[in-house]
């Protein structure tokens, strides 16, 4: 399924990238299997698909197991085998790492036409196992999409003093059978904050895995993810409040 990799190579590549430790992999998964998962899919307007849609995410998504056609089952539990947990373990720099197979927050991600999701950090701590999440995996699986349509992943830096993004710098084009890997630790701001402009009918396709790691004393104590505002939002008192609701943490401002 997943191509052979020089992953010595991608481990400097990782460790060398900026804002935060990050790989780019293009051509992930054999060309047969790409094709496969992206043909999966289910339809943008299937009812049994979570919808969100709020101030800060527009978007659909699927988690469970018993939905998922049989290349995407066998993708995901390949994300949690020996070999591609050694590979992760070396990533993260820890033996103590495994797969989320309850997908929180994974599996089946689909944006059409006005779709996005503010720049963010994920959980920090599992709301069921009270595990670190370290690093995560998204592949992007839509053929032919045309970078004029947006759907890049933006990578922001961190601002210290506010807690909060403070700069893009670097944007990951969403291309077909394209992979990236990143740590979630290392205040890794992320997101789609641009309202995706696609044709009608057209779909931003990925799927997306997490992997857990026992927690350290210091980790946050917080279960959701945490999104900034957009620029057209700083100044909405009842943004900022639905953030805070979102995330269920007290702002009155800690440093990190």
């Amino acid at each position: 399924m997943i191509r052979e990799l020089d992953w010595a190579k991608l481990y400097d590549e990782y460790y060398l990238s900026r804002p935060f430790n990050h790989v780019i992999i293009d051509n992930f998964f054999t060309p047969e299997v790409a094709d496969k998962l992206s043909e999966e899919f289910p339809d943008y307007n299937d009812p049994t698909i979570n919808n969100l849609n709020n101030p800060l995410e527009n978007k659909r998504s699927n988690n469970h197991w018993d939905r998922f056609p049989p290349c995407t089952y066998r993708a995901f539990m390949e994300f949690g085998n020996d070999k591609m947990l050694d590979v992760m373990k070396a990533f993260a720099q820890t033996d103590h790492l495994m797969l989320d197979y309850g997908l929180n927050g994974g599996g089946w991600h689909m944006h059409s036409k006005g779709g996005n999701n503010n720049v963010h950090l994920d959980y920090n701590l599992h709301p069921k196992m009270g595990m670190q999440r370290k690093l995560n995996i998204i592949v992007y699986l839509t053929k032919e999409w045309k970078k004029e349509w947006g759907g890049g992943l933006e990578l922001w830096s961190h601002d210290k003093e506010t807690n909060s993004p403070k700069e893009c710098i670097k944007v990951v084009d969403n291309i077909f059978n394209r992979a990236i890997i990143f740590d979630t630790t290392q205040n890794s701001w992320h997101g789609l904050p641009k309202h995706i402009d696609c044709p009608e009918g057209v779909v931003r396709k990925s799927i997306a895995a997490y992997y857990i790691q026992p927690a350290p004393a210091s980790t946050e104590n917080r279960v959701r993810a945490l999104f900034a505002p957009r620029e057209d939002q700083k100044d909405d008192p009842a943004i900022k409040d639905f953030i805070q609701k979102r995330a269920s943490v007290d702002f009155s401002h800690k440093k990190q």
